[in-house]
């Protein structure tokens, strides 16, 4: 990104900002091949897409109108399941950012974003709060980038019981980013200018596995998942799917090594099994 895109982008990025409202229909194969990569099938979620697939759409609907992911990190996500489309689905698109905050490593923008089935009903609200740094600068990674943060969801993973393993290569990574428009998903070199040591996963990524256990779990015909990115996942990190909750699942989260690396809190669950 240039400094003269980074301005224009900058412009854009205001509480206010709506998105022009589109149709599309939802990419079958790319969707089925994701899944794959993350150990899913859309058998899994009942022949819809993966909730999940909505934070990178989001931000894809960002980027379309002129609010670039260059440099762009999630921190805290919110994804309502209201009537989960089907995977060979049309859907509108609309959507608004919230809030824009300064932070000590850059931006902190607030947007939401809305997903309508085919038949009108609203079917999933993709809302984030994402770290945007400078892509033409170095961050220094010693600065809190983003101040303040809310209450952790799990404050022990170690006391969770562990429903799966996952081990990541940057093989995977790549594959699964092949289409990302974020650079700190895939090179080394924006990576280290964002302050991270290496590339590191998307955020829709990493809730893949939290989204495909309660699926595999509960079938939920509506849900809401309030998640948190506590600590970046590197690309070839490994790390536990861990749940709370006695049995009814009210936070589930990946952890390393004792340590939240994202967490969910998991309400208004509606099953249906």
């Amino acid at each position: 990104m240039t400094t003269a895109e980074f301005v224009a982008d900058e412009s854009r990025r205001r509480k206010g900002f709506r998105y022009a409202p589109r149709s599309y229909d939802l990419n079958t194969a790319e969707e089925s091949r994701l899944m794959a990569l993350c150990g899913s099938t859309p058998e899994t979620f009942g022949g819809c897409v993966d909730p999940a697939t909505f934070i990178t759409h989001a931000i894809e609907e960002g980027t379309r109108n002129g609010i670039s992911a260059n440099g762009g990190v999630n921190m805290v996500q919110w994804l309502i399941v209201h009537d989960l489309p089907k995977i060979d689905e049309a859907v509108t698109v609309t959507g608004e950012v919230l809030d824009v905050q300064d932070a000590p490593r850059g931006k902190i923008t607030t947007s939401e974003v809305w997903y309508h089935r085919a038949n009108g009903n609203l079917g999933v609200t993709s809302g984030r709060t994402s770290l945007k740094t400078d892509p033409t600068k170095y961050a220094d990674p010693k600065l809190r980038g983003a101040g303040e943060r809310p209450a952790p969801i799990i404050e022990d993973p170690s006391v969770l019981e562990v429903v799966e393993t996952a081990q990541l290569t940057p093989e995977i990574v790549l594959q699964y980013s092949q289409s990302t428009l974020n650079p700190v998903h895939t090179d080394m070199d924006a990576a280290n200018r964002a302050g991270y040591r290496a590339p590191i996963i998307g955020g829709a990524h990493g809730v893949r596995f939290l989204t495909r256990a309660i699926w595999d779990r509960f079938a939920p015909s509506s849900v809401r998942m309030d998640i948190r990115f506590r600590r970046p996942i590197f690309w070839d990190d490994a790390f536990e799917v861990r749940v709370a909750g006695d049995g009814a699942w009210d936070a589930i989260c990946l952890a390393r090594d004792g340590k939240v690396l994202v967490e969910m809190a998991i309400t208004d669950l509606v099953p249906t099994r």
